[in-house]
């Protein structure tokens, strides 16, 4: 559960709102369907292969280049997520600042989220981050996950809270929804250009894969069966949680909901104490997953760059440095969240979850090629693929019509 649930749970109203309720359920269950499918083939060629990662496993399929490869795509795929988590704090601390303050206060620094943003990552973020060791960071990651529970039943708590039609006069205009009683009904089928963020989003808030064969391999007693099981269990479980809060963040604010779900929020009920709660809760474990993520980011550019060189601190520090540039570079002139879950989200998460799987059971397995699990790595590559490039297609095109 902890590897699946992320800040992918705050884009999934938008999506629903621009997919429709009907058409949002049927692509959520057809990807976590696949993803339960891609993490059985990937445990089934960790049995054959006797690899303990990702990247090795691309070694064994394709050579050396095939390892750059996945190690190449799991940085872009971290880096991606450590910006989004990034942008969560810049968008999300000044106004929960803001909130415990009273009076007018700005123009004021501690209320601008790109100062706040790079406070943040030098106090705190790199700190952490340059630690060699950090694994009681990973009770936080425990954290995250019921943090994210509170959140999904702040959202069904609070859709009672918000009217519909929302009061003109009440929220700003990007929120603003006409009188019409239409506009209070929920949509089952609903397709726009920005539906090309649906499925990037959703493989975003799936991807759990690079963790599953080092879990598996680490474990005193692997068993394929209870692994898969156990990863079942956590996806049907990170789909409930999806699913009810995209449904009941959607019913909240309909079509003006916005594609970072608690900016609603914060704009509509500003100093509602359950909500600040949870926002707080939300930025604790945005804050402290980030320097987590660091860890798996710096050990794919050590493999790719320096595998044959010994640990130095100097190598160490300057890249976790560049690191820090890099994703605080992107969250400051990324200008919205859906941005990262679309790119991201259509190249290394489609990649990751569907691709790589698919393409290395195709490789590697002894069975025959008409036999049934590898027709389904056949369907899993070819849909990756096709998914990918036509809603990176669709997301690039939006962005040059704009």
């Amino acid at each position: 559960m902890n590897a699946i649930m992320g800040s992918g749970i705050l884009g999934l109203a938008y999506v629903m709102a621009h997919t429709g309720v009907l058409g949002f359920s049927f692509l959520l269950l057809i990807v976590a369907l696949l993803a339960s499918y891609s993490v059985h083939l990937l445990l089934s060629l960790c049995i054959q292969t006797a690899v303990t990662s990702y990247e090795d496993l691309g070694l064994f399929a394709f050579g050396l280049p095939g390892k750059v490869v996945v190690a190449g795509t799991i940085i872009i795929q971290n880096i991606g997520a450590m910006s989004s988590y990034l942008l969560i704090i810049k968008t999300e601390l000044p106004a929960a600042i803001s909130e415990f303050l009273s009076g007018d206060h700005s123009g004021s620094w501690y209320l601008d989220g790109e100062t706040l943003l790079i406070i943040i990552c030098v106090a705190i973020v790199f700190p952490l981050a340059l630690l060699p060791k950090i694994g009681f960071l990973g009770y936080t990651s425990s954290l995250s996950f019921f943090f994210m529970v509170f959140f999904a039943l702040v959202i069904i708590i609070k859709k009672w809270s918000i009217p519909c039609p929302l009061t003109l006069n009440s929220v700003e205009q990007y929120f603003q929804i006409s009188n019409a009683t239409d506009d209070c009904k929920p949509k089952l089928f609903h397709f726009s250009k920005e539906s090309a963020y649906a499925i990037p989003t959703m493989a975003f808030s799936f991807l759990c894969h690079t963790s599953i064969l080092p879990i598996y391999c680490e474990l005193q007693r692997p068993s394929k069966k209870r692994m898969q099981n156990v990863t079942n269990t956590a996806i049907a479980l990170s789909f409930l949680i999806y699913f009810i809060s995209a449904l009941f963040g959607y019913l909240t604010f309909y079509d003006s909901v916005a594609s970072e779900l608690l900016q609603g929020y914060s704009k509509y009920l500003p100093h509602d104490v359950v909500v600040m709660t949870v926002k707080l809760c939300i930025l604790f474990a945005v804050l402290l997953t980030v320097p987590l993520i660091h860890f798996p980011a710096r050990k794919a550019l050590m493999m790719m760059f320096f595998s044959n060189f010994p640990f130095s601190w100097i190598r160490h520090s300057l890249i976790t440095i560049a690191l820090n540039i890099i994703i605080v570079l992107l969250a400051i002139y990324v200008p919205d969240i859906r941005n990262v879950f679309g790119v991201v989200g259509s190249s290394t998460s489609t990649c990751l979850i569907f691709v790589f799987p698919g393409l290395f059971y195709l490789k590697l397995s002894r069975e025959d090629f008409l036999s049934w699990k590898k027709f389904g790595a056949f369907v899993l590559l070819i849909f990756g693929i096709l998914v990918g490039n036509f809603s990176l297609a669709l997301i690039i095109f939006n962005w040059i019509n704009k």
